[in-house]
């Protein structure tokens, strides 16, 4: 475990043990104002080494507060935080300016940079309070300056940069420091939305090489749910839900989460084991021509999917195939299988991703592992609701796809096509 905070709270005012001791007695933070303001209250969570953990909230939510508590920058009023196996609420303040040197690194929304600095010596900032020589400090800088794209420019000032070129200097100079742990507080919020949008592409793809564990601050749930691979969301210094964008996309904790998550592009969040269905028309080849006709009128479709013994997806069997080898007494399945209209997705794949080929397929989309091992189906029908929050999904009044190779709906039962 990277870091763990531990019933933290962070009061503002001179009485902030008695506002703790009311607060944990169960009372209103507002009737407690007089006595001092409650930024942060009883938050607890773990973040896992190589993790992207966002705090999602409005302005004045406890977001920022919370996250100068992780690195000591403020101390909490109370409760404990883990860096490692290191309670930094309990070292000296010489202890804590280590930890913050060797293993937490911070990139700040307004980008911080020291203005008449070149951006070389702006990379390798942190590494001079390391003690690091400035031969081996300058090239260390103009590596990570390479890494996020800004090779060639070490010799510039800042303000011959753009905004998000001088961001990427701050996260530069981040990752120079090689810390464990790396904060980001609304790093990418100054920014406009193309440039947004790249910085949160090149996040994530530093990410997947880098592995560092990432506490993200952000107010922008879409930002939240695209780069986070856990969300914490905080409402008046609290923390109401965590969990993955899926769980807090399709299960919101509460009324207040609910109503960030219907303006969320679902489509962004939502992949394709998310939306899929068991598939249970399903046979091997061993079931011959006849067993494809049972599955077929015992579930009411139209096809099936054909697996062969470790469940790796072959392909479908149609209808008029099946009942023409009946009538002539074939007994081989195999001749009858078809992968014309059979488009294969992997689990992870977005939902946006899923529309095109839908719409150009006749039957279901199949959801598959690496291994080509059937996982589910994903009917158009289905993949359409998913669209819709959950307690406002449209009841369709138009049936599913004909050939639905899955357990049927009631549309499935009246025949007729979903698109």
């Amino acid at each position: 475990m990277a870091l763990r905070a531990e019933h933290v709270y962070k009061i503002f005012g001179r009485r902030e043990n008695e506002v703790v001791k009311r607060l944990r007695a169960g009372a209103d933070p507002d009737d407690l104002k007089e006595m001092g303001t409650a930024a942060v209250i009883d938050a607890s969570f773990e973040v896992a080494s190589g993790e992207i953990f966002v705090v999602m909230g409005l302005s004045g939510s406890g977001k920022s507060t919370l996250i100068r508590t992780l690195n000591g920058l403020w101390k909490p009023s109370a409760g404990n935080i883990h860096i490692g196996d290191t309670d930094i609420t309990k070292v000296s303040d010489k202890a804590l300016r280590g930890i913050r040197r060797d293993h937490v690194s911070m990139v700040f929304q307004h980008f911080a940079l020291l203005p008449h600095r070149t951006v070389r010596d702006n990379a390798a900032y942190a590494l001079k309070e390391q003690g690091i020589g400035k031969t081996e400090r300058l090239e260390r800088a103009d590596h990570w300056l390479g890494v996020v794209g800004l090779e060639g420019w070490g010799d510039r000032l800042p303000g011959q940069l753009s905004g998000g070129m001088q961001q990427r200097v701050g996260l530069a100079r981040a990752l120079a420091a090689e810390t464990d742990i790396l904060l980001m507080d609304e790093a990418f919020s100054a920014l406009d939305p193309l440039i947004r949008g790249e910085m949160q592409d090149q996040l994530i793809e530093l990410q997947s090489s880098l592995g560092k564990t990432i506490i993200f601050i952000t107010h922008d749930l879409n930002e939240a749910m695209y780069v986070g691979d856990r969300i914490a969301v905080m409402r008046s210094g609290r923390i109401v839900q965590i969990g993955t964008a899926e769980q807090i996309l399709t299960d919101p904790a509460n009324d207040y989460v609910a109503k960030f998550t219907a303006e969320v592009d679902r489509s962004r969040v939502l992949t394709a084991s998310s939306v899929m269905e068991p598939a249970t028309a399903v046979i091997t080849l061993s079931a011959g021509p006849r067993g494809a006709v049972n599955e077929m009128r015992q579930h009411q479709t139209s096809g099936v999917l054909v697996v062969d013994r470790d469940r790796r997806l072959l392909g479908y069997v149609t209808d008029d195939d099946a009942v023409a080898a009946v009538k002539s007494d074939q007994k081989e399945l195999k001749p009858l299988l078809r992968k014309d209209a059979l488009v294969s997705v992997t689990g992870s794949t977005p939902v946006a991703e899923l529309f095109a080929p839908s719409s150009e397929s006749p039957v279901p989309l199949v959801v598959t592992d690496d291994d080509g091992r059937l996982r589910g189906v994903v009917p158009r029908v289905g993949l359409l609701a998913s669209m819709a929050p959950r307690d406002t999904a449209p009841a369709s009044s138009e049936p599913a796809d004909v050939e639905t190779l899955a357990e049927p709906s009631a549309g499935d039962l009246e025949g007729g096509d979903a698109s």
